[in-house]
């Protein structure tokens, strides 16, 4: 199994890391990408990308700390995307649930990182969270720069957005959120190509069913093959090859 979103650089995550990798064997985990969100989560997660072989990373800034986003950052991430254990800029984005940062800064962050990721030859990671529109907006206004591959993690939109965003090849990774009573997300996942269909836990959040209320971890991640399989009408084993052929095409540096 993969978890293509996780955040083992969290605080509260970070202490049982070693712990955590230990046991991705006996867990089914083949690997998992660590995805920045801020400085000290990107600097976390290249080193854990380096100390751990099952364990790859993504740079960048999420909108809420996008104000931390400077030419002096941006340095930073281009001297980290040249490791080859670092296979994405993310997570990146739009966030208007809270409004803050400023609309404005977060949309130039976003095209900035975009620009970035264009530079280095990576994909995006994207977060969006109440701003799918402008996100669609951005990236029809960019699109000379999505050469590499774009992936929405923790999906929340409709099925007719995902169809907008698919005009540009897009993925869209599922999480624990999909296995909650109320989700309603069979439609969406349905109606989304199966060739790109990717997996994650954005652990520690959003712990699936049925340990919702609990600290999220990689190991939650067969609860969320288990929907998607159900939901698709095939097998464990079967989403297993699915999402392992997926992430491959869309994360180029990982040889799998």
């Amino acid at each position: 199994m993969i978890d293509c979103h996780t955040h083992l650089d969290d605080p509260r995550l970070l202490p049982d890391v070693q712990s955590i990798a230990a046991d991705f064997e006996k867990d089914g985990i083949e690997f998992v990408i660590d995805a920045s969100s801020d400085l000290d989560g990107m600097n976390n997660a290249v080193a854990l990308a380096e100390k751990f072989d099952r364990i790859y990373a993504t740079v960048g800034f999420h909108p809420s700390d996008c104000e931390a986003f400077c030419d002096k950052t941006a340095m930073l991430m281009e001297s980290y995307a040249k490791n080859p254990k670092v296979v994405a800029v993310g997570e990146i984005g739009l966030d208007y649930h809270y409004d803050t940062p400023p609309r404005e800064t977060q949309r130039k962050a976003f095209v900035s990182q975009l620009g970035l990721a264009a530079e280095c030859g990576l994909p995006v990671v994207l977060h969006v969270r109440d701003a799918y529109g402008d996100a669609l907006e951005t990236l029809k206004a960019n699109r000379g720069l999505l050469k590499n591959g774009v992936l929405l993690h923790c999906y929340s939109g409709s099925a007719e957005m995902a169809a907008e965003f698919l005009k540009f090849d897009c993925f869209f990774s599922f999480g624990g959120a999909i296995t909650f009573k109320n989700a309603r997300k069979e439609e969406v996942i349905r109606a989304i190509p199966r060739e790109k269909l990717l997996t994650e836990t954005d652990a520690p959040y959003l712990t699936p069913e049925p340990f919702r209320g609990k600290l999220n971890s990689p190991k939650y991640i067969k609860y969320v093959y288990e929907k998607i399989a159900a939901v698709l009408g095939v097998s464990f084993a079967e989403t297993e090859s699915l999402v392992r052929k997926n992430a491959a095409a869309l994360f180029g540096r990982i040889k799998i």
